[in-house]
């Protein structure tokens, strides 16, 4: 039971940052110039898909080599990780985009406000 409990509550807190994802991208194309999606809702749910996917992934590894500059910066290079994991998401998934490193930056800041309101009113 313990290790089938386990693979069934990574699944679910996946699902659950995908669609906290989705939402914050969704926000960041209404309110920041050079970010969109086309309109279309599957564009949206595949790019968080994508990105979500990137920031389990591809971000620990990143975030283990620049671990330095994260010291340096007193964590503030995060930003720079995650709006780079973004623009690789971009040019993985084509429909979304993202225009400019500063859409990226905000884009990311959303996202943060996003995740952090959602883990607040979801508490495990």
């Amino acid at each position: 039971m313990g290790l089938c409990y386990n693979i069934q509550r990574m699944i679910k807190k996946f699902i659950i940052r995908w669609a906290v994802n989705s939402l914050g991208l969704w926000l960041a194309s209404e309110l920041i110039d050079g970010v969109s999606y086309g309109g279309e809702i599957l564009v949206l749910i595949v790019a968080a898909l994508v990105f979500s996917i990137i920031n389990a992934f591809v971000r620990p590894i990143v975030v283990l080599l620049s671990l330095p500059a994260i010291i340096l910066t007193l964590g503030l290079f995060t930003l720079v990780i995650n709006s780079f994991m973004l623009f690789l998401a971009t040019l993985i998934y084509e429909p979304f985009i993202v225009e400019t490193f500063g859409a990226a930056v905000l884009t990311v800041i959303i996202i943060w406000i996003v995740n952090f309101a959602a883990n607040t009113l979801i508490r495990e």
